[in-house]
């Protein structure tokens, strides 16, 4: 399989199928930082990301934000003072899409390399 990050996202319909548990084990694997939180309503996946002030979380705010624009697909984004927390679901289907773990692969690579790693 490509890699994840790599995929594009699928324009996403109120019919499309949620991933299934086997599926969402199988794409979890690929972003495993991200936690999968299903209380409290649909399934989602989030991630918390530490920075060293908050000049450096609002830049990755942007980034993330302009990534979620260009796929036509929008995370919840909360940006605090060294840390920005990151939550992906799919608000048409009211739970996980593929689109998610894409964009939690895209949200990676955005902080990796803001990281210099």
């Amino acid at each position: 399989m490509a890699e994840l990050c790599e995929l594009q996202c699928e324009v996403c319909r109120e019919d499309a199928p949620r991933v299934s548990d086997a599926e969402a084990a199988q794409l979890h694997a690929e972003v495993p930082e991200w936690r999968l939180v299903a209380h409290e309503g649909p399934s989602r996946l989030v991630r918390e990301f530490t920075f060293k002030d908050f000049a450096e979380a609002l830049a990755f705010t942007e980034q993330v934000g302009q990534a979620a624009e260009q796929e036509g697909h929008h995370p919840i984004l909360r940006t605090e003072w060294g840390r920005v927390t990151v939550t992906w679901w799919t608000h048409k289907i009211g739970g996980l899409h593929r689109n998610d773990f894409i964009m939690a692969a895209r949200t990676d690579r955005i902080y990796e390399q803001m990281q210099g790693r």
